[in-house]
């Protein structure tokens, strides 16, 4: 199950990033996190701003609304994205399924 929290303005959730993917997709859900396959490699922070303009795109939200709270450097990462609510992420899954 999604592990999704939700905050004044935002919401807060973990995503599980796989770079060099062969496209950019959701790939449901993996240990509490959406699973994210990105094609961007994990280096030089592409991977990290590949997800942050895919997310924005699936949501319709600006890219400045999209932030990385942490995992910077690691697979797992803590994202806010405001403007958003719980139903609008859990979409998401259920649009992949």
């Amino acid at each position: 199950m999604l592990e999704i929290q939700e905050r004044e303005g935002g919401t807060i959730f973990s995503v599980r990033v796989q770079p060099r993917a062969s496209k950019d997709e959701v790939a449901g859900e993996m240990a509490g996190a959406l699973k994210v396959r990105l094609q961007a490699p994990a280096v030089e922070n592409r991977a990290n701003e590949a997800l942050i303009e895919f997310l924005a795109q699936l949501l319709k939200t600006p890219k400045s609304a999209v932030r990385i709270l942490s995992g910077d450097r690691s697979r797992t990462k803590r994202i806010e994205i405001r403007g958003v609510t719980q139903q609008q992420i859990q979409a998401l899954l259920a649009e992949e399924a």
